[in-house]
């Protein structure tokens, strides 16, 4: 009998251990095959207010965060040849209603000018990361972007199909605000997950979408400003995610399988039990 009971306890604590283990992989996927160093930024869950309006708010220091590298404009005219902002830093965190966005990256001096942008592929339709552009395989699709600019420290909501078709949406959602502090800049943006608008695009927790970076260096050389238009440094198309909350349901599921191992133990015991008595 007593080895019974210790076959059916070992059972129910390797089942419950067992489910704990695979439960992680509910809440995440590993981003698109084939890819290696930093390929995506995670939107990390928080509970409650975001660091939505503070670039240095200690939240962010807990928060993980992703590289990647920048290049010079040279696709198409006006290009540049050499860019200050070689890399930036990146990190996101939502609360399931509302998401934030910081970019860190350096710039020896502040200047009116400097400025950052985030842009999103709208949708499922391929586009090009220079403004959703038609390219050569790529027919061109909407593309949203998050503009800021230290000389009015506003985010501008835009969009475009292609060259010469940026303009700002009617209805304005995204908000930022930078901090310059020892040769480094920090721009926070910050959104609703989903919003009204079809121009924008639709962030769903668990769902991949596109995003590409770009950056202005705003000092003025010889009379003129540096980087401007589309003399920037840019990023290829990257991907995101906003994390989705960990599905508990599988304790519930743990929970019931303890209790009936334990049903059908104690049906047994008292098996074994009649059976000595007779």
């Amino acid at each position: 009998m007593l080895n019974g009971q210790r076959i059916l306890r070992t059972i129910s604590i390797i089942g419950l251990f067992g489910v704990l283990g695979f439960s992680p992989g509910f809440a995440s996927e590993p981003p698109p095959p084939g890819e290696t160093g930093s390929v995506s930024v995670r939107m990390y869950q928080l509970e409650g207010s975001l660091p939505s309006d503070d670039p240095n708010s200690s939240q962010w220091d807990s928060v993980p965060g992703s590289e990647f590298k920048l290049a010079p404009q040279v696709h198409w005219p006006p290009r540049i040849q050499d860019v200050t902002v070689n890399s930036v830093k990146v990190k996101g965190v939502h609360n399931g209603q509302e998401l934030a966005i910081l970019v860190e990256y350096e710039d020896p001096t502040e200047d009116a000018a400097d400025a950052a942008a985030l842009e999103f592929m709208v949708g499922d339709k391929p586009a090009h990361f220079a403004h959703g552009q038609e390219m050569l395989q790529v027919e061109g699709g909407p593309v949203n972007i998050w503009f800021w600019k230290k000389e009015n420290g506003k985010a501008v909501d835009m969009s475009a199909k292609g060259f010469k078709t940026l303009q700002a949406q009617p209805k304005q959602d995204v908000q930022a605000k930078g901090a310059w502090q020892n040769g480094i800049w920090k721009v926070v943006f910050s959104r609703s997950l989903k919003t009204d608008d079809t121009q924008d695009v639709q962030i769903e927790p668990g769902e991949w979408r596109s995003v590409a970076f770009a950056f202005w260096d705003g000092a003025i050389v010889d009379g003129l400003v540096k980087e401007k238009g589309g003399q920037k440094a840019v990023s290829s198309w990257w991907y995101i995610r906003a994390e989705p909350s960990r599905d508990n349901s599988i304790f519930g599921w743990v929970i019931l399988g303890l209790a009936l191992a334990a049903a059908f133990e104690l049906v047994i015991v008292r098996k074994l039990r009649k059976g000595q008595s007779v």
